[in-house]
Order: structure tokens, then C-alpha cells, then sequence
């Protein structure tokens, strides 16, 4: 009796974990019927996001937003990218006036647990740090004890930066703006004597600078920056779909698939991870509620991870950064996706 008790449980519950899995989340029917994505992106990050004079947007965090479009679309251009400040990010997350948040984000408990927001999977490993003019004659964070820092309001650096000078009995004063391109306006105006953010955001900083050989970026790494993108609470559908979206770049790179190969690959690699990734033998789409080739679009379309990495932030873009913490787990670094299988 309790056998049969247990086989009738469980053919239930695979029968309900089924149908979660075959049903489209509410967000998904709304970009499917809108037929475009929605993506809320930092004003101004090079590496991360950012706009030319054509109005094209590039960077890590949009590739990301095309990987979800390509996923769910079809098409990795159909995205519309919502510049947000700081102070912004979160209410229009939880409004429902974007689908993802794209913006750099750390992945913090209080964001975790008070916003609305369900962070889906680390993109970027960072750490904030110091910017200063090198007329200073500055080295490294000690020595900014009593100086005049710039810092953008509702960020996570307004609070990592008073717990390095509270640990280190130093003093400092802040300057403080809404948003990046004023923080930054007000640093390379000379305001500030520094300016404190993630260690990526300085680099890219400096390149939108008049002349960036002036400025000096310091080697102190003051706290840990978790960066990933984040979906509202409440929509498990959804969610699964943005972070697998991101474990498919993540998984394409260590498998050796670009957007350059991946249809010779297609046909000629007949490794199982490769088959499943690009939809060539298992079905795993259905478990998103996607079709076949979900992932096959985003390796087409937008590229693999380190593809997207080295055009944004890599050492030959203009914010020119190494891979270091951002490199896959196979190489020495950080980044690691769960199996598509």
C-alpha cells in the first residue's frame, strides 16, 4: 500500500513539474505579444552598456539582453534598452516597466531580499576600488585618509566605501550625484580628489575621459562586486529562462562554440553537450518553455561568453581589461555553468 502510495505520489508530482515547465510564464507571454524585450541598462558603462552617436547600443550587460531576445524572440535586435540611474533601477524593475535588469548590479542580501528583484547568475566578478589624477602622487587607498571622494548615490559603493575608512580609522568626506555621468563629470572637473566605484565602471570611466594617461586607477581592491542581472520576484519561469540564457553563452565558450563555428559545429561535432546545446539531438528548450534551438540563436546571434568579454572589456577593446577572476573555472578563474543536460 505505501509503494503504491509513492509511485502514485511521484508520477503527480513529475506530471505537475511537467506542466510548470511546458507553461509560459507571465512574463514571457508579455514579450512574446509585445515582441520586443525589454532591458533596463546603466546611462553610461563602457565594457557594460553604452550608446554611440547612431544610437547603437554595445557592451556585456546588453549581450545579455540580446541573449534572453534570441532565446525568446528569435532575434537577438529586437531589445528595447532603458537607461536607468541608480536610484532607479529597482522601482522600474518591480513597476514592470522592464523585464530584466541588466545594469551591472551587485548581488548583494539586502538587494536579494528587500527589492522585488531575484538576481539570476554572476556575470561579472568585480571588486570596487580608487581612481585619483596622478599630479597627486598617489599609490594606494591609505593615503586617501581625509580626501574628498566622489561616489554615485544607490550604489553599493556608497556603503563598501564607508566600512574601508571606518576599518581603517580614516577619514573622508563625499561628493555625491544621481548619476554616472555626473559622478564622473565631477571628478574629471577636479571636485573630487577621488572617485570610488567597481574597478570595471573606473576603467571604463577613464576611457570617456579628455585625457586618460592624467589619471591613475589604484591596485586596492576594497570589497567583493558580484555583478548579475535580476528579474522580479514571483515569475520562476521567467527567471530560469534569463539565467539559463546566460549559462548558454558561459557553456558555449567552454565548449569551443562562436557564432563563426557554431554551424559547422552543429554538423560535424557530435559531442553530447554540443548536440544538446544547439538543439541537435535532446529537446531542451521545452523545459523552458522554448523551442529547440533556443540557445543554438544565442550562440548565432550574440556569441559566447568570452566572445562578448573580449569586444567590450578584453585587453584590445578601449576599456581594455584582462579576463583574470572572469575567466572560465577550466582557465583559473571564477566563471562556472551547470551542465545543459
Amino acid at each position: 500500500m505505501n509503494n503504491r502510495f509513492t509511485a502514485v505520489a511521484v508520477a503527480c508530482f513529475g506530471a505537475l513539474l511537467a506542466f510548470q515547465a511546458q507553461a509560459a510564464s507571465d512574463t514571457l507571454q508579455k514579450v512574446k505579444a509585445r515582441g520586443q524585450l525589454i532591458c533596463g541598462v546603466n546611462t553610461a558603462a563602457p565594457g557594460f552598456s553604452s550608446v554611440d552617436s547612431k544610437g547603437q547600443w554595445s557592451g556585456l550587460d546588453v549581450d545579455i539582453c540580446r541573449a534572453v531576445a534570441a532565446a525568446t524572440l528569435g532575434d537577438a535586435s529586437k531589445v528595447k534598452f532603458v537607461p536607468l540611474n541608480s536610484p532607479q533601477r529597482f522601482s522600474a524593475l518591480q513597476a514592470g516597466e522592464i523585464d530584466i535588469l541588466a545594469r551591472n548590479t551587485t548581488w548583494t542580501m539586502n538587494r536579494d531580499t528587500t527589492t522585488g528583484a531575484l538576481f539570476t547568475a554572476v556575470s561579472y566578478y568585480d571588486g570596487q576600488g580608487f581612481m585619483v589624477p596622478k599630479r597627486l602622487k598617489v599609490t594606494k587607498a591609505s593615503q586617501l585618509n581625509g580626501a574628498t571622494i566622489c561616489v554615485q548615490s544607490g550604489t553599493s559603493s556608497e556603503k563598501s566605501l564607508a566600512d574601508y575608512f571606518t576599518t581603517n580609522n580614516m577619514k573622508f568626506r563625499t561628493v555625491v550625484f544621481d548619476t554616472t555621468e555626473a559622478t564622473q563629470a565631477a571628478f574629471f572637473s577636479g571636485r573630487c580628489q577621488a572617485y570610488t566605484t567597481d574597478m570595471s565602471d573606473l576603467a571604463g570611466a577613464r576611457t570617456n575621459s579628455a585625457n586618460p594617461a592624467d589619471y591613475e586607477i589604484l591596485p586596492d581592491v576594497i570589497s567583493k562586486e558580484p555583478l548579475a542581472p535580476a528579474v522580479r520576484r514571483g515569475d520562476e519561469e521567467w527567471f530560469s529562462i534569463v539565467r539559463w540564457s546566460i549559462f548558454a553563452m558561459l557553456n558555449a565558450e567552454e565548449l569551443g562554440l562562436t557564432k563563426a563555428n557554431v554551424d559547422e559545429k552543429l554538423k560535424t561535432d557530435m559531442r553530447p553537450d554540443v548536440q544538446r546545446l544547439l538543439g541537435a539531438s535532446e529537446d531542451m528548450g521545452k523545459m523552458l518553455g522554448l523551442d529547440k534551438q533556443w540557445s543554438y540563436r544565442i550562440v548565432k546571434q550574440v556569441g559566447n561568453y568570452g566572445e562578448s568579454f573580449e569586444a567590450n572589456l578584453g585587453p584590445n577593446s578601449k576599456v581594455g581589461l584582462p579576463r583574470g577572476n572572469n575567466n572560465l573555472w577550466t582557465k583559473g578563474g571564477l566563471l562556472y555553468a551547470p551542465p545543459i543536460r
